[in-house]
């Protein structure tokens, strides 16, 4: 814990520092906010662990993926096996996820990406469609609905003026990334359309990527208490998906695709691949009843085409859901005392065919099984804000979850329908946030996180219904500060926890490489967040106009506690496929006529990749850079021109293991150094 300790003074020394840095005479930077799906908040007052990652930090991440900025935020690592290929882990969260993300409650503007059965395709998204997004680490579930988590809240670009934007990026490995947009505003009607393509080859052999994306947000203010908005997108998203590598492998030629053995055939010869067709839309009303009173309800609904030739077979999937969101909101504000409540539920349907066959060379052949499951999640939830004197904000929350599949085999034996329903589970939150002075605030939280296993562990490669798969449950104890300073120069923010897993789901895999879940114990996992971002010149009139300075740590004391698999027994064992310690640190020069140079160092330690801890993936340095001008102005056209390089240092590593693989096939191994250029024009 020491060199931990020396982080966490040498943050308080820095935080000492700010308090005596003169205020420059620009005009103060707005405050801060957070939307999280309600009212706006000050982000310095948050009762939650919320991180906000907006324009300031999407502006000088690669454009073309979204894990180098959400690898920016403490507790969170995203990983992509190869381009396309997304997970996503908040505080631990991977290890039920061997691909696609899990765990984590997923919202699209006023919508739920996530469906009733647990999957979220994040990777659908072009990175276009971002504009801002909330993470909060840690079960936020009396919100959100059921997860152990988090949440991750995305909000589209925003509409504030008339333009166009499009944008050409290419690079090494025959990325090519193309973008193109239209906003405008009509009075009391606004929309945007945005337009992306993707593509790359790949690093590695059977590792190419193709995306078609298409997007419009549609917003209309029928009068001054109402708002209507609909959001709709389609993507057709194809990645190959090369597989794991040994470890002698990975050294001899770190770019094969998975070879054949005398058993199975290799990922080239089966054209294992993911092809994910998925058209989504939702149409969402709010209006302003009275002064204190406001109402939102929102519908949503998506369909999937999901096709996944691997190895041992070719899985055909067709899934669609349909879902409503609804709230009231109660808001009354005195000068030393403001209430706000909330009451509303969710509720969301999705219907799963899942079709397997035999594999011949990429073609579907002979049926292996045939089902066919309907999710449902539904959930009720309160919640309760009291601000007193602008300082002490207390929040209570709980929502009541219910959850049900039913489950109908066709092949290779009929088993009629049959319907297995949980318990519902009451999760609360109880937060507080005290304003210390007007710049450094204070917060503690207590709240109960809930998880009920996905269709895709319900029913997973094995073509096995397991129905005897538990929920998760668990408490997390957390303690935070945030600080700034009064001209916004310096941020530091601080998140001690505690949180206790049980009955957790994890992976394991059979002699044929089909996996499948079981509840294999609990956790114990302690861990450490601390962030800073500081102007150390800013606005100067010199060569160097401005110098910015950002940090993260991430500290992860993650154990297995009463976790066994057999006669195996794991307690004590780090937790599989989380680094221990993560740091990232980044600076931002800016020089006259808005050029500007971004370099940013990652160091992750060494991660365990089975849960008796005998392989390790090494730990590693990543460094990235990026270097342009921005906002050149010639007549009314704007143009960004840029050049980036990632892995400068030319490191092995593997960007997304395979954990308990078998065999040995842990490694997915990751680009060396790598560059990028692109231009995008503002009309």
């Amino acid at each position: 814990m020491k060199p931990n300790l020396t982080l966490l003074l040498t943050l308080l020394s820095f935080t000492g520092l700010a308090q005596t840095i003169k205020p420059d005479s620009t005009k103060r930077l707005e405050e801060v906010t957070v939307k999280g799906y309600y009212n706006h908040q000050t982000l310095l007052r948050s009762v939650s662990a919320v991180n906000l990652v907006d324009s300031s930090l999407i502006k000088n991440q690669p454009n073309s993926s979204l894990v180098s900025m959400l690898n920016t935020v403490p507790g969170v690592r995203m990983e992509e096996r190869s381009p396309g290929s997304y997970r996503l882990s908040l505080r631990g969260s991977l290890l039920r996820s061997p691909f696609g993300i899990r765990n984590i409650k997923i919202y699209l503007d006023d919508f739920p990406l996530t469906d009733a059965g647990g999957n979220t395709y994040l990777n659908a998204l072009d990175v276009s469609a971002v504009g801002t997004m909330e993470i909060y680490k840690g079960p936020e579930a009396s919100i959100f609905g059921a997860n152990t988590g988090g949440a991750l809240l995305i909000n589209a670009p925003a509409i504030n003026r008339n333009e166009i934007n499009v944008s050409a990026t290419g690079g090494s490995y025959g990325l090519f990334h193309q973008t193109a947009s239209i906003k405008q505003q009509y009075k009391k009607y606004s929309f945007s359309f945005n337009e992306g393509y993707q593509r790359s080859d790949g690093y590695r052999e059977n590792s190419a990527m193709d995306r078609k994306y298409f997007q419009t947000l549609q917003q209309w203010n029928y009068n001054s208490a109402g708002s209507l908005k609909a959001f709709a997108f389609y993507s057709d998203l194809k990645y190959e998906t090369p597989g794991g590598l040994t470890a002698a492998q990975s050294d001899q030629n770190p770019k094969l695709a998975r070879p054949a053995t005398s058993t199975l055939p290799g990922a080239i010869s089966q054209q294992a691949a993911i092809y994910n067709k998925t058209i989504f839309g939702g149409i969402s009303n709010s209006y302003q009843i009275s002064q204190r009173l406001k109402h939102v309800i929102a519908l949503f609904t998506s369909y999937t085409d999901f096709k996944n030739p691997f190895i041992t077979n070719y899985e055909k999937r067709y899934e669609s859901t349909l879902g409503l969101r609804t709230f009231l909101e109660y808001a009354q504000a005195k000068e030393d005392f403001k209430f706000n409540a909330q009451i509303g539920l969710e509720h969301s349907a999705t219907k799963s065919q899942i079709k397997n066959f035999n594999n011949n060379g990429g073609e579907a052949a002979a049926m292996q099984a045939s089902d066919r499951l309907k999710a449902g999640q539904d959930f009720a939830y309160f919640r309760l804000n009291f601000d007193i004197n602008s300082k002490f904000l207390i929040e209570l929350a709980s929502s009541l979850n219910f959850y049900r599949y039913n489950y109908e085999s066709f092949f290779p034996v009929v088993i009629a329908s049959k319907q297995r329903k949980f318990d519902g589970q009451f999760m609360p939150k109880a937060a507080v946030s005290y304003l210390i002075t007007s710049d450094f605030s204070a917060r503690a939280s207590v709240s109960k996180g809930y998880s009920p296993p996905t269709i895709a562990e319900v029913r997973s490669s094995d073509n096995n219904i397991n129905n005897g798969l538990q929920a998760e449950l668990g408490w997390n104890y957390e303690l935070g500060m945030r600080y700034k300073t009064k001209n916004n120069r310096f941020y530091a923010n601080g998140n001690l926890f505690s949180y206790h897993l049980k009955d957790a789901i994890v992976r394991r895999l059979n002699q044929n490489d089909a996996e499948y879940f079981i509840n294999a114990g609990g956790t114990k996992q302690l861990g450490i967040e601390l962030e800073a971002a500081f102007w150390m010149i800013k606005n100067n009139e010199s060569f160097l106009t401005g110098l910015q300075w950002r940090s993260n740590y991430t500290f992860s004391h993650f154990r297995f506690e009463n976790f066994a698999n057999g006669t195996s027994t794991f307690s004590g064992n780090k937790l599989t496929g989380v680094p221990e310690s993560i740091l990232v640190n980044s600076l931002e020069f800016n020089f006259p006529k808005t050029f500007y140079l971004f370099i940013q160092h990652n160091y992750t330690s060494s991660i365990p990749l089975n849960d008796i801890n005998t392989v390790f993936a090494k730990r590693y340095h990543l460094v990235e850079s990026k270097l342009g001008i921005r906002n050149l102005r010639i007549n009314k056209t704007h143009l960004d021109l840029f050049v980036g390089a990632n892995n400068l240092l030319n490191v092995k590593y593997s960007l997304g293991n395979d954990l308990n693989a078998a065999n040995g096939r842990y490694f997915n191994p990751a680009p060396g150094i790598n560059f990028y250029t692109g231009l995008s024009i503002k009309l």
